[in-house]
């Protein structure tokens, strides 16, 4: 294969039942790289990922990183002009990275685009990410072809751009990295763009499992930690504030609770915040000096939109 334009990055961990059907999947695109980074899977899926006729190139780490520490690992290899991130639970239609080429050809402003992720019963899961008006990020269902961020699970950037902005947040481990980097390619003064036919079957949930302790933990975490990052100060500090505040009055409260409003996760949570402010001021002064348009300025476009 000579001088693709894309690598597509697959991270995998525990994938033995799914990544093959993405993998065939790829095989129908058109010419590009194709890198799986197996998060010490122990279930097969190396053997699996190393028989298939399309013969990726295989990255397998010593520990799960995640899919933010894995692709944060592979990025500074990757030296096409695009780098695709695709979950090994999707399978894209056999014109996926086309259109997002395409896309991103024909934006030159645009930094990122993304996908229509499609569940099973065909209804759509994301054509983008929206930031709430209290900072978290959302799935997009209807959209116009601008939206605020990009879901991760299946979406194509610029491969200079990423790096020049600071690549993928490693220690958010899994969640909020995809809406930690589209805020950081705004405050850059690059547009993100929702590719409409760029459609992907995304298996939600075969990789991880929505609502579980874990995923409550990364994501209230990782949803400060952006806002710490990249935010402007008021914000961030008030979301921070807010989160503790709820946590302080948790125990006041009768009733079930919904599993990221338990006391132990949130207190774990705050801890693991207040732990990382000094590694995440360090960060938010670099991203700080990278922006060309305003942290307050990219909140009151796109907040509660």
């Amino acid at each position: 294969m000579s001088n693709p334009s894309t690598t597509v990055v697959v991270v995998t961990w525990r994938g033995r039942d799914h990544i093959t059907a993405c993998l065939d999947a790829l095989a129908e695109q058109r010419p590009h790289r194709t890198v799986v980074l197996d998060n010490a899977s122990d279930d097969g899926t190396a053997a699996l990922v190393a028989a298939h006729p399309s013969a990726p190139t295989t990255v397998r780490l010593p520990r799960n990183a995640g899919y933010a520490g894995a692709l944060a690992a592979v990025l500074p290899h990757v030296d096409t002009e695009f780098v695709a991130w695709l979950n090994d639970d999707a399978v894209p239609d056999a014109s996926w990275l086309e259109h997002l080429e395409t896309a991103l050809r024909g934006t030159p402003e645009a930094a990122a685009a993304t996908s229509s992720l499609l569940l099973a019963d065909g209804s759509t899961q994301s054509v983008g990410v929206r930031l709430t008006a209290d900072g978290h990020g959302a799935d997009l269902v209807p959209a116009g072809r601008e939206v605020f961020g990009f879901c991760g699970g299946a979406a194509l950037l610029r491969t200079d751009v990423l790096k020049a902005c600071g690549g993928v947040p490693r220690s958010f481990f899994c969640y909020y990295e995809d809406t930690d980097t589209a805020f950081r390619l705004r405050l850059a003064g690059h547009r993100v763009v929702s590719v409409g036919p760029a459609r992907v079957r995304h298996r939600h949930g075969a990789s991880t499992n929505p609502g579980s302790r874990l995923f409550h933990r990364w994501n209230e975490r990782n949803r400060l930690l952006m806002l710490l990052r990249c935010a402007p100060a008021g914000v961030a500090v008030a979301q921070l504030a807010r989160f503790a505040a709820l946590t302080a009055v948790l125990p006041l409260r009768s009733g079930p609770k919904p599993g990221n409003f338990r006391l132990p996760l949130r207190l774990q949570v705050l801890a693991e915040v207040l732990l990382r402010l000094p590694a995440t001021a360090v960060q938010r002064v670099a991203i700080g000096r990278r922006a060309k348009v305003s942290r307050a300025a990219v909140w009151r476009e796109w907040a509660g939109r």
